[in-house]
């Protein structure tokens, strides 16, 4: 059980930059006494106790703001950022490692009795603000729900669904643009893409860095050779000339792009 409380308080430091320590998360972070509460309402509802598993569910909600059926199979180190008014169905499954923010439902369209009613989130999803995610389908592994997105439909493994109806922007992850991302320290989740003016910008800016690194690094290649050229004592004179000649054109060439 410990090692459990210990290993969500961890994942909460890893990805929330306000948080400043273990006692600030254990004793302020809702999302964390949600998680936690819900394994207790979660095992009653499993061993038969159906009405206590409610009750601690109700009493669960009622100190976080964050609804979770007891029925609702949740994995491990699952955030629930802020979470205030998310509310998580019966027939919901959350995979390993996923993050919620406020405001997000993962409710049913069907009021069958004993059907799969909501969703199932694979390993890694992150599903932004105001988010809903309705109907017994999947979201794949790594996959990102956009903020106000209305999901009614499958969403495939590290795919970014957004708008609504939410629509698939992203069936393949930029994974240069995402290491860029991570060396500047930002790294854009569950945000819209292509139509956020903000989120073009920030793209637009990793791209430009990206290119200025490039460029750097092949001045230095250039550089390097001209300093290993100066120093070997068995070239040419003219030859060694034609040569600085050339390389010094190549370094004008790039400073100038």
């Amino acid at each position: 059980m410990f090692s459990r409380l210990r290993s969500d308080i961890q994942c909460i430091l890893e990805r929330d930059p306000a948080a400043r320590s273990s006692w600030e998360v254990l004793t302020c972070y809702p999302g964390l006494h949600a998680v936690v509460l819900h394994r207790r309402s979660h095992w009653c509802w499993s061993h038969g106790l159906k009405w206590l598993g409610r009750f601690i569910s109700h009493i669960a909600r009622f100190l976080t703001g964050i609804e979770i059926h007891p029925g609702a199979k949740i994995g491990e180190r699952v955030f629930f950022d802020h979470a205030m008014g998310v509310v998580v169905g019966e027939t919901a499954e959350i995979g390993d490692d996923c993050t919620i923010y406020q405001g997000v439902t993962l409710g049913g369209t069907s009021l069958y009795k004993g059907a799969k009613r909501h969703p199932t989130l694979g390993r890694n999803v992150v599903v932004g603000a105001g988010a809903q995610v309705l109907g017994g389908f999947t979201v794949g592994d790594g996959a990102k729900v956009g903020s106000n997105a209305v999901v009614t439909k499958p969403v495939p493994a590290g795919a970014t669904a957004v708008g609504n109806p939410a629509r698939i922007i992203q069936a393949e992850l930029d994974v240069k643009r995402e290491e860029v991302a991570s060396k500047m320290g930002f790294s854009a989740y569950g945000v819209t893409q292509n139509d956020d003016p903000l989120s073009q910008a920030m793209r637009g800016l990793i791209d430009n860095a990206a290119s200025q690194e490039h460029q750097i690094a092949l001045l230095w290649q250039t550089i390097d050779k001209l300093s290993t050229q100066r120093q070997e004592p068995d070239c040419v004179p003219g030859d060694a000339a034609r040569s600085e000649h050339f390389e010094a054109d190549k370094l004008n060439q790039l400073v100038g792009k």
